[in-house]
């Protein structure tokens, strides 16, 4: 039994983990869809969804599957081309939700590969909602000439809030639970910190160090 499923298709950051996992031997396959397939002009015509019939089609070449091996794919949208291509290629597939053991193999791929992006791993540690848009666009506005370009650029809510008007300016911190959003250590109680004040529907302020 074949399971394909996909994570980090809701997050800003990035492109999108597509994962295959073979059940019976815990045989993995993993590709990801470039953030680059998200840009406004790609975006509007779905490329991204060619990228998952590339990358699906790789995995299970490489895993021999079987034209009558039973195979489960995300119900998502993601999955959308691909089902038209399991149609015409895989006899025995079915749309449905996937669980584990994939679940949680995808989704911990999926993490490793926005740290290798620079987002820190600590901050998906211990942030509730660590792929939340707004959390994300805060790191993103922390340093937003080098991340912007690691951004879902295409979506609209980045067309609404990827290019607000920001204020930069110094403070000291008032309290102990400033972490950079550059280098993701700790800025100390009354040490100098540069703030990055944008507004959304709120007023928000991403706090790094001076040097960084």
């Amino acid at each position: 039994m074949i399971q394909i499923d996909d994570a980090g298709s809701g997050s800003l950051l990035g492109g999108t983990c597509i994962g295959t996992l073979r059940v019976e031997t815990g045989e993995y396959r993993y590709g990801i869809v470039p953030v680059e397939l998200y840009s406004p002009d790609n975006f509007k015509t779905k490329r991204y969804l060619d990228a998952v019939v590339e990358i699906v089609a790789h995995s299970l070449s490489t895993l021999n599957a079987d034209k009558n091996e039973r195979i489960y794919v995300c119900r998502g949208y993601m999955f959308d081309r691909l089902k038209e291509w399991l149609e015409g290629n895989f006899h025995n597939w079915e749309s449905t939700v996937i669980n584990d053991p994939l679940q949680t193999i995808v989704e911990t791929t999926f993490e490793e590969y926005a740290i290798s992006l620079g987002l820190p791993r600590h901050y998906i540690s211990y942030t509730k909602y660590p792929f939340h848009f707004h959390r994300l666009l805060k790191w993103v506005y922390a340093d937003y000439q080098n991340r912007k370009g690691l951004c879902k650029q295409g979506w609209n809510s980045w067309q609404k809030y990827g290019n607000l008007d920001r204020k930069i300016y110094l403070e000291r911190a008032v309290d102990s639970n400033y972490c950079c959003l550059i280098c993701g250590k700790k800025i100390h109680k009354g040490s100098p910190a540069r703030v990055v004040q944008y507004i959304t529907t709120t007023l928000n302020r991403a706090y790094t160090h001076i040097e960084c």
